[in-house]
C-alpha cells in the first residue's frame, strides 16, 4: 500500500518535515517514491505543497496518514469527511 506521510528533517528540537509518497513498509526516514512538499510546524504559513501531485496520488489510491490528512484539509486539497464512531449499540443492531 502506498502512503502519503511525513519524514523528519532538521535539527534537534527544530524539526522540519517533508511530505512524501512512500510504500507503507519502508521506514519513516527511508526510501520514498516522490516528495510532495514541506511542512515546518514552527512557522505560520509553513506548508509548501504541490496540490496537483497530491490530488493525483490520492486519486490513484495513496492513503494519507492522519496528520497529513489534516494538513491536506487545511490546504484545501481534500474535503473534510466526518467520521462516525460505531458504538456497541450499532454493532449489536448490525448483528441482529
Amino acid at each position: 500500500m502506498v502512503k502519503i506521510r511525513l519524514t523528519r528533517l532538521g535539527d534537534h528540537k527544530a524539526p522540519v518535515y517533508r511530505i512524501i509518497v512512500a510504500d507503507s513498509r519502508s521506514p519513516r526516514d527511508g526510501r520514498f517514491i516522490e516528495v510532495l512538499g514541506t511542512y515546518d510546524p514552527h512557522l505560520e504559513d509553513s506548508l509548501k505543497l504541490d496540490a496537483e501531485k497530491a490530488k493525483e496520488w490520492i486519486k490513484n489510491g495513496a492513503q494519507p496518514t492522519d496528520t497529513v490528512r489534516s494538513l491536506l484539509i487545511d490546504a484545501g486539497v481534500i474535503e473534510s469527511q466526518k467520521r462516525t464512531q460505531k458504538t456497541k449499540v450499532d454493532k449489536k443492531k448490525k448483528a441482529e
